[in-house]
């Protein structure tokens, strides 16, 4: 019990949530706004221009500054007037939260100076393009392109743009202390309100609070849209509740739910109402909660399906936390039924909480709580089952803890017994996958932070640059603030490094060991040592030459060996290659005791398998030394590779020797001892392979045929990648 608390202990400790949700609306629901940035220049000298009229059918309204750049809040469908004295009205379509570029006729010739500032300005917004593309999807991508960006900046506003796109990625991928920096850094170069709220909400992510408070009440809400505004409410009422000051987080909620219900900013008013709901039920005021969980339910079921769920959801724990088991329970019925037609659309993240195995394991332990076993028993089985397709280890670990939890309330000690065993095994295979996912993250962190080295450096170049020719005192001011924020981030950096360091070293000190015994697990002890007996025996005999030849043929296959050994798969080709010479050998020794062949089926796609190196060797070697060496009459062995269907291909590898039964009888205990370690070792390399590379091998072991001599059939399915 012990261990597996460990396993718990480490599994809580090191699990980071990254939660990325598809959400798809509905035709008949309100669309979600959101902030689009976009630029007017002119076609042939990319010029900026300035004072350009921006608004949205029947909405918002705002004017391109000096570099001709604009944001505007926006829906998915609406259409954008752009208005100048100097060209005609243009109308672009909303289609998603892409940058707009939007190009017109010139209005004023060109000359070669301009053109080649216009043409560094294109490649800046082009690079920024790239980081939005690439934001979701590749965090080290993004962080290049920032850093290409500011290579080629012009401007103090450049410089404060890419910053603040380098922070949105930072918070996307939850490296929230690299955020808060950037975010700094980009109100250095350019004040926004917008980059304000953002430092505010970044400052609360980690875990600033009292920064984040100070951030919000600096800024001036008479300077604010009113749907900034409600963010900025909404911002101080989380960082309040985040510090339990549930009565001052309640204050900026309703203020915040004042104004988006008086300026119609309906997404907020759902919000709001949820997260004063959340704050009255901390605070133990569950009266005045249910009252607001209820209008932020009848208010999410006229937005898209997906915040309904997510309400429903919100709402059920709620209900939870009362011992209100029975409308728990039918609210998470109703969600289950909607992510039906969520899950058709959009995939859903096993971090999510709106999973199906997750509230099916919910209302699993509502009825539990309620002791109605039998109605408890089917949704455990289910959650276990579905996360179990999903391999979601998480919540198949709970549903099956859960479940053994059920068993021994209701006096089924027997089932209590196999599912708490089921329990054990899923946290092992929990604790293999989370180790591994240290491994990754700390490869990640170390990948972005040498991408945020180079690009705190290429800031400290040019401040150092500009500091020459154009800084007044009270740019002065603002450098030494950017440079204190840069050594506080080396500092930090250089901490982490530190850290990192420590984690690589035992990393590397752990692979090192795994090398080692994957080394004495591909080339058998048994077989060097009988090859040198060979080659002793030959010079023995004064055949000096035979003994050369076998020695060449034997050192050739130890280098390839020891070549391969730090890879995890090399090319099918190589393999078989090294397999014919292998074979070649142990028959040179044996040559009166069987024959060989090895088939490899013409339509087979050599090029497009790969393999792990050395697998087939043990068990040729098994066939000859315990099987066919041991045979009266000379026997056989057969290799055959064939094609099963397009994406696998199987090898089986046959032996008319004594078989395994009469093998283990002749084998003294040391070398049965031997035997099964090396053929558990296999078994090891190849379960964690599988776990790397998702069931790319299997391997089955069986008699090969009804006779005195029964011998062994091996059968390996390799998968394509």
């Amino acid at each position: 019990m012990r261990i597996h608390l460990r396993y718990i202990f480490i599994f809580i400790f090191s699990f980071s949530n990254y939660v990325v949700i598809a959400q798809e609306s509905d035709a008949t629901t309100k669309p979600t706004t959101f902030v689009v940035r976009g630029s007017v220049r002119e076609g042939d000298t990319y010029k900026p221009i300035s004072k350009v009229n921006i608004e949205v059918n029947g909405g918002a309204y705002t004017r391109t500054d000096l570099d001709g750049k604009f944001r505007i809040r926006v829906t998915i469908g609406d259409e954008l007037i752009v208005r100048h004295k100097d060209f005609e009205t243009v109308y672009y379509k909303i289609v998603n939260d892409d940058r707009i570029s939007i190009e017109v006729q010139p209005s004023e010739p060109s000359n070669l100076g301009v053109s080649k500032l216009r043409s560094n300005t294109k490649l800046f917004n082009s690079l920024l393009d790239s980081v939005s593309t690439y934001l979701k999807k590749d965090a080290e991508k993004s962080i290049q392109f920032v850093g290409d960006a500011l290579s080629i900046s012009n401007s103090v506003r450049q410089s404060g743009e890419a910053y603040e796109l380098l922070a949105d990625v930072y918070v996307y991928w939850n490296q929230y202390d690299l955020s808060v920096t950037n975010y700094r850094i980009s109100l250095q170069n350019m004040e926004s309100n917008d980059v304000k709220l953002k430092l505010g909400k970044a400052y609360k992510n980690n875990s600033n609070y009292q920064e984040s408070l100070e951030t919000y009440e600096a800024i001036d809400k008479k300077e604010l849209s009113n749907y900034q505004r409600t963010e900025l409410y909404e911002g101080l009422g989380d960082t309040h509740f985040s510090i339990k000051n549930y009565s001052a987080s309640i204050t900026a909620y309703t203020i915040g739910l004042d104004i988006a219900q008086k300026h119609l900013i309906t997404p907020k008013v759902t919000d709001l109402n949820s997260k004063i709901a959340q704050a009255y039920n901390a605070a133990g005021e569950r009266d005045k909660a249910e009252g607001f969980f209820e209008n932020s339910l009848n208010l999410a079921e006229q937005e898209n399906k997906t915040r309904a769920v997510k309400e429903k959801i919100t709402v059920a724990d709620f209900q939870n936390t009362k011992n209100a088991y029975e409308d728990e329970i039918e609210l998470r019925k109703d969600a289950l039924e909607d992510l039906k037609d969520i899950e058709s659309d959009s995939i859903i993240d096993n971090e999510s909480a709106l999973t199906p195995q997750k509230q099916n394991y919910k209302i699993g332990n509502a009825y539990f709580l309620k002791k109605d076993y039998n109605s408890a028993i089917p949704y455990l089985e289910e959650s276990i089952r579905e996360a179990d397709i999903k391999e979601d280890l998480v919540v198949k670990k709970d549903a099956t803890r859960k479940l053994s939890d059920v068993y021994v309330d209701a006096g089924n000690y027997e089932k209590a017994l196999l599912t708490f065993k089921a329990y054990t095994a899923t946290v092992d295979e929990l604790y293999i996958k989370r180790e591994q996912e240290i491994s990754q993250l700390a490869r990640f962190n170390r990948n972005i932070t040498e991408k945020q080295n180079r690009i705190t450096s290429l800031e400290s170049d040019r401040e150092l640059s500009e500091s020459k020719y154009e800084l007044t005192a009270e740019r002065n001011k603002s450098q030494q603030l950017i440079i204190y924020s840069l050594i506080g981030g080396v500092i930090l950096l250089l901490v982490t490094a530190y850290f990192m360091f420590k984690y690589i070293k035992q990393q590397k000190y752990a692979n090192n060991l795994l090398a080692l015994k994957s080394l004495r697990s591909q080339m058998n002890p048994h077989f060097i040592f009988n090859a040198l007996n060979s080659v002793n025996s030959f010079i023995a005999s004064n055949d000096e030459r035979t003994a050369n030849k076998y020695l060449s043929d034997f050192s050739y296959l130890m280098r390839a060996v020891l070549e391969n050994s730090e890879e995890d798969f090399i090319p099918l080709q190589k393999e078989i290659d090294l397999l014919e010479l292998y074979t070649k050998l142990e028959h040179f020794r044996f040559k009166d005791k069987f024959a060989y062949s090895i088939n490899v089926d013409e339509s087979i796609d050599i090029d497009q398998f790969q393999i792990p190196p050395m697998l087939l060797q043990p068990y040729i070697e098994n066939a000859v030394w315990h099987g066919l060496r041991y045979k009266k009459e000379i026997g056989h062995l057969n290799i055959t590779l064939a094609q099963k269907n397009k994406t696998e291909l199987t090898i089986t590898i046959t032996d008319d020797g004594i078989g395994r039964q009469q093998s283990n009888a002749l084998k003294t205990e040391n070398q049965q001892k031997q035997n099964s370690k090396g053929m558990g070792n296999i078994k090891k390399r190849v379960a964690i392979l599988n776990e790397m590379y998702k069931d790319k091998v299997d391997v089955s072991i069986d008699d090969f045929q009804d006779a005195e001599d029964v011998g062994t059939k091996v059968v390996v399915t390799l998968k394509k990648d």
